[in-house]
């Protein structure tokens, strides 16, 4: 589920991604510890093979070899492309001996491992229980700045020139590669609102008068995770912050560097009580309240509730229990008032290579192996979402909604607000504040103390 992009100027973003075809990015779902696959379900090294030669290879390209363990979140985009990425990595490197520590509940299972100093050699941050901010805060991850600049992909291009997001700066250096590249927004069934006569909501106003059309027709117009509020707050609450603060995200940034004030003031109170009048409006499914992602998006996808905040891995994680006719639909944001611009909330899932990595020359040639345009395309296909390298997707197999979200993100009417991701302390905060506001514990101006008190804590 979840985690964290990069610094990226709202115009520069917008103008960057015409230049590809789009698609999304994922949260939770299986949970397994596996080994490599490619015959075998354990670990292997491919000796059955005969080397290739490497009379062609660049002279100083080194020798790969060795164990070479690799965390990987699974959830809303599965596993086939680590599987396929990691046998055609394993074919070019048979002296490595891989072994893949993956599942849904990976991160959890693996935080002794790293608090113990006894980490993987690469890890996918993404999903429950992960945080890029926290692990850079912790020293976890390795200082990969100077080894990113020089670095070349293995089809021979420099590693950051098909980057749609660059590398995250932390204070001048650099610790992760954005590997996914997505946007949280709200989600709907194009077939049902066509069936209904409803019409897509274009701003808040639209969003408030098709709420009550839905509500008279006895469905419930917005559900959420309880469990995981950080949908809700990535979905729907981020972009209010931006439209109330002119358009201008960098609200947002100023919320990740801790800023005084930046939690406590009028583009958040005005966003807090647009939530307060959904929930005063009756708006959202009780039932919201202490459920998963997965059991919202069945309720959901069974007409139960007629939109949801979710990310562009939507589609393919629940591709398998999609009714006949749904079709989902996608909007970027829906509190901007009459007039305003959409508001596109983007997210990455990064890499990074362990600070205490026993294999680091393996975990290097693995991410120049796959941060190339023809991986790009097989993450589309096997996804229905985007990776963070610039490919033409047009004949690929990225899904229908991704490619609407492009449409959204290509747009003039659409501000697409630079990667921003809370440090541990603040994101639980966040997520705890917002569902004490729904459940009326709190009001907007305790939400807000809460919140100025917590990033005075972190500062």
């Amino acid at each position: 589920m979840n985690n964290n992009l990069r610094k990226k100027a709202t115009g520069g973003m917008a103008l960057m991604l015409v230049l590809m075809s789009l698609a999304g990015c994922g949260s939770g779902s299986k949970e397994t510890t596996t080994q490599p696959t490619q015959e075998t379900p354990t670990t292997k090294t491919e000796t059955d093979q005969p080397k290739e030669e490497t009379k062609d290879a660049p002279a100083a390209e080194p020798k790969v070899s060795g164990d070479f363990e690799i965390q990987y979140f699974v959830g809303g985009y599965g596993d086939a492309w680590w599987k396929e990425m990691l046998g055609e990595f394993q074919k070019k490197y048979p002296d490595v001996k891989i072994k893949e520590s993956a599942g849904s509940q990976i991160n959890e299972q693996m935080k002794p491992r790293w608090i113990q100093g006894n980490p993987p050699d690469l890890v996918y941050i993404d999903g429950a229980g992960s945080n890029e901010t926290q692990m850079v805060k912790d020293d976890q991850l390795m200082d990969i700045t100077d080894w990113v600049k020089q670095a070349k992909n293995v089809d021979g291009e420099a590693l950051t020139d098909p980057l749609i997001a660059p590398p995250q700066d932390y204070g001048g250096k650099n610790y992760t590669i954005p590997l996914v590249f997505g946007s949280w927004g709200t989600f709907y069934d194009e077939s049902l609102f066509k069936e209904k006569g409803w019409d897509v909501p274009k701003d808040w106003d639209s969003f408030l008068a098709v709420s009550d059309k839905i509500k008279a027709a006895g469905i419930n117009p917005y559900i959420h995770t309880g469990k995981y509020p950080y949908y809700i707050v990535g979905g729907l609450l981020n972009s209010g912050f931006v439209s109330e603060n002119g358009d201008n995200p960098q609200i947002l940034k100023d919320q990740e560097a801790n800023k005084e004030g930046s939690f406590k003031n009028d583009a958040v109170a005005k966003t807090l009580q647009k939530l307060v009048d959904m929930r005063d409006k009756g708006f959202f499914d009780n039932a919201s309240f202490g459920i998963t992602h997965t059991d919202s998006q069945m309720l959901f996808l069974q007409h139960k509730d007629a939109m949801i905040p979710n990310g562009l891995w939507l589609e393919n994680e629940m591709k398998k229990d999609m009714p006949q006719g749904f079709k989902f639909g996608f909007i970027p944001s829906v509190m901007q008032n009459p007039g305003g611009k959409y508001i596109a909330i983007p997210y990455t899932s990064n890499i990074a290579i362990a600070k205490k990595a026993k294999n680091p020359e393996a975990a290097k040639a693995f991410v120049e192996f796959i941060f190339t345009k023809k991986a790009a395309v097989r993450w589309a296909e096997l996804t229905g979402a985007l990776m963070n390298v610039k490919a033409d997707l047009e004949s690929s197999g990225a899904s229908d909604v991704v490619k609407t979200a492009m449409k959204y993100f290509n747009g003039s009417d659409t501000i697409v607000a630079p990667v921003f991701k809370l440090n541990a302390d603040l994101e639980q905060a966040e997520n705890d504040a917002t569902i004490a506001l729904l459940q009326k514990t709190i009001t907007p101006e305790e939400w807000m103390d809460r919140m100025e008190k917590t990033a005075a804590k972190s500062r």
